[in-house]
């Protein structure tokens, strides 16, 4: 036998063994899942000093009969409930951002800065989201019927709506009821620069909640 021969054999062989190996190894990281990137986890926590930008929002001294204000916590409305992030491309079609999410859903973060807006007003004895054993002089009762990122036009924007009513927790009638709404430009065309309007237009809604709450709850002490 030509030696010849026998060295092109064992080459072929060790080649074929390689190809076999290459196959084998690109069927593993074919059948093995794709790393994901880790969300981003965001959050509304900045109540500022909304108040701030209407002259003589604050009272001077906290009136005599102040009344207290139990504060429900915040629904939502159908699509708003989760942590998701919500961007819409076109009317009544909501999309949600991949791999970033609230820390929380947003109405259960807007509880403490409902609280936290209102209660520097001064206009109330005291402000105390429940569950709660305390008695309340009037109830708030709030719905966010939306908190989206919507790019329809350059800027894109962020808009925030949120529904709210004052009830007498003694007869229970609604004393008034507004809708609140906000539209803040994105500094940035991504979910962080939604995430920062969001917060904007969380402050600008809370602010104009808190006056609209101070002014009933003065009508309804000069009433008594």
């Amino acid at each position: 036998m030509n030696p010849m021969n026998n060295l092109s054999v064992a080459r072929r062989s060790r080649l074929f063994f390689a190809a076999l190996c290459l196959a084998a190894l690109c069927a593993c990281n074919a059948l093995r899942p794709s790393a994901t990137p880790h969300p981003a986890y965001y959050s509304l926590n900045s109540i500022d000093s909304a108040l701030n930008r209407v002259e003589n929002a604050t009272p001077a001294a906290m009136p005599a009969a102040a009344p207290t204000l139990i504060v429900n916590p915040p629904h939502a409305a159908a699509g708003f409930s989760s942590p998701r992030i919500i961007y819409v491309r076109e009317a009544h079609k909501l999309e949600y951002f991949a791999n970033n999410e609230w820390t929380d859903p947003p109405a259960r973060m807007l509880a403490p800065l409902l609280v936290a807006a209102i209660s520097n007003t001064g206009a109330f004895r005291a402000v105390v989201l429940t569950p709660s054993a305390a008695a309340g002089d009037l109830r708030l009762d709030t719905e966010i019927i939306r908190l989206q990122h919507e790019f329809g036009a350059l800027p894109s924007r962020v808009r925030f709506t949120l529904r709210a009513y004052l009830v007498d927790n003694k007869t229970r009638g609604v004393l008034a009821w507004r809708e609140f709404d906000a539209a803040v430009p994105v500094a940035s065309e991504d979910p962080y620069g939604g995430v920062v309007a969001a917060n904007r237009a969380v402050q600008i809604v809370l602010g104009n909640l808190a006056i609209f709450c101070a002014g009933e709850a003065r009508s309804v002490q000069f009433a008594k």
